[in-house]
């Protein structure tokens, strides 16, 4: 019974340091005390930063809840990920929070829904995964509200809980389906008995448009826009990123383990929603003039990048799109994280309203120009090494074609990219943003996020590690 408790501490080590941030949070709002919001906030990102450094020591490998439950050294890193994450989100959010009635509430639906995010990556298990699903999707969706005098996060809100609903009746119906063919719902033993039937094409048909609406995939996307712009840019930052990127871990162990005796039939699949999202993500960003619905579709057109990569099907395209996300959280927090400071302070989030941005303030408009030229895949920023090992992982599965519109939707999305960059340092404006003085917190996600554009694309040693993982 010892044991049995001790492996149950071990192996779900992150699991329970979110859950006692959780309840540590809710004790404190239920005590008669009144807290300063500052001191409250600052509280709470040092638990947020004892959590990322828990995570690299005593990495758990095993099993529970008769294999429903999974743990390895490669899951634990793709949990750091998004610990990292929410932690950069925490900081930039300092001048929205202290504002807010609500502090506590808003960690409490935060925490609850990356508790969800690590049930779903360590699922091992079709019904684990969906709670794990559905865990990190409801209190996201309250979270999307969470601007409470304005009508367009309740919009917003209302969009993603419909959204959620039907991609949820989507995977559910896949599930069903799976278990109907298969007779179970574990992954290993699924995974034996898929043969290609009609009924197994049609279940996994159905799976890909369920995880497409989480990622935003086209033709699935097209609540995210809205969405985006209506809630928090909080709350949109861990939409992009970290929502984004855990049912992206997913995607990869299930299809690279789960799927991969269909694998011929998922690929065609995969290679027409990547072409679709590029084009549409690309396009419509374009023509957009608020920095979060273009921040939205920026978004949308990455995914078809990662998919790039997912295509490939092999040890290298496995860890081009890990080490992808990795970038991509440094990358479009980095762009979220000013805009999140601007809009807090000035409430401004247009375009137009950025221009002359770089004569009142040049820091904040180098960390964003640098943010934005990694997105793009500007060498020497990390994005473009990310985009490279994406691109080259899915070239060695032989779709020249394929290499080739990608390569030609990132000459389009540099244009778009250099149109926020032209707009902060060439063009005039009779009243620009004023100069913007911010808390240290926000200060210190922008130097992560900076640092880790630079770092992580220089710096080999993330890629090697990845792959060593995955070999």
């Amino acid at each position: 019974m010892i044991s049995m408790l001790n492996d149950f501490l071990y192996l779900m080590k992150a699991e329970l340091m979110i859950t006692t941030i959780i309840f540590i949070i809710l004790f404190l709002k239920l005590s008669n005390r009144a807290w300063k919001t500052d001191g409250f906030l600052n509280f709470i990102n040092v638990l947020l930063v004892i959590n990322l450094a828990a995570g690299f020591f005593n990495i758990p490998t095993g099993h529970l809840f008769g294999d429903m439950f999974r743990t390895n050294e490669l899951l634990t890193l793709e949990k750091n990920f998004l610990n990292l994450g929410t932690l950069i989100i925490s900081l930039q959010s300092y001048h929205w929070l202290r504002n807010h009635k609500h502090v506590a509430e808003f960690y409490i639906l935060l925490l609850s829904t990356l508790l969800g995010m690590f049930f779903m990556i360590s699922s091992s298990n079709l019904l684990m995964f969906y709670l794990g699903l559905e865990l990190s999707t409801i209190p996201l969706a309250a979270l999307c509200n969470f601007d409470l005098d304005k009508r367009r996060s309740s919009e917003a809100a209302f969009k993603m809980i419909m959204s959620s609903a039907f991609s949820s009746g989507l995977l559910l119906f896949g599930i069903s389906l799976l278990y109907g063919s298969t007779g179970t719902l574990d992954f290993s033993e699924l995974s034996a008995g898929l043969n290609g039937n009609p009924l197994q094409i049609f279940s996994i048909i159905l799976l890909i448009a369920g995880f497409g609406f989480k990622i935003s995939a086209v033709p699935f996307h097209l609540w995210t826009a809205d969405v985006y712009e209506g809630s928090p840019v909080a709350v949109t930052s861990y939409l992009s990123v970290i929502s984004k990127g855990a049912v992206l871990f997913v995607i990869l162990s299930v299809f690279y383990n789960v799927f991969k005796p269909i694998a011929n039939s998922w690929y065609n699949m995969i290679f027409l929603i990547s072409v679709a999202t590029m084009l549409i993500g690309n396009l419509f960003a374009l023509r957009q003039q608020n920095m979060k619905r273009f921040l939205a579709f920026s978004s949308i057109a990455q995914v078809g990048f990662i998919l790039v990569g997912l295509t490939a099907q092999s040890v290298e395209g496995g860890s081009s799109v890990i080490y992808f996300i990795l970038i991509y959280i440094f990358s479009n927090l980095g762009a979220f994280g000013i805009v999140s400071i601007v809009s807090a302070i000035t409430g401004k989030e247009n375009m137009d309203d950025y221009k002359g941005f770089y004569k009142t303030n040049p820091v904040l408009t180098w960390a964003l120009a640098i943010s934005l030229f990694s997105l793009a895949g500007v060498p020497p920023m990390a994005g473009f090494f990310g985009k490279f090992f994406l691109l080259f992982a899915g070239a060695g599965k032989g779709n020249y074609l394929l290499i080739v519109i990608a390569a030609l939707n990132m000459v389009v999305s540099l244009y778009y990219y250099l149109k926020v960059i032209k707009a902060m340092f060439m063009d005039a404006n009779d009243n620009p943003i004023e100069k913007i003085h911010s808390n240290w917190q926000p200060k210190i996600a922008m130097a992560i996020c900076v640092g880790g554009i630079l770092i992580t694309g220089i710096a080999s040693g993330a890629y090697n590690y990845i792959y060593s993982l995955l070999k």
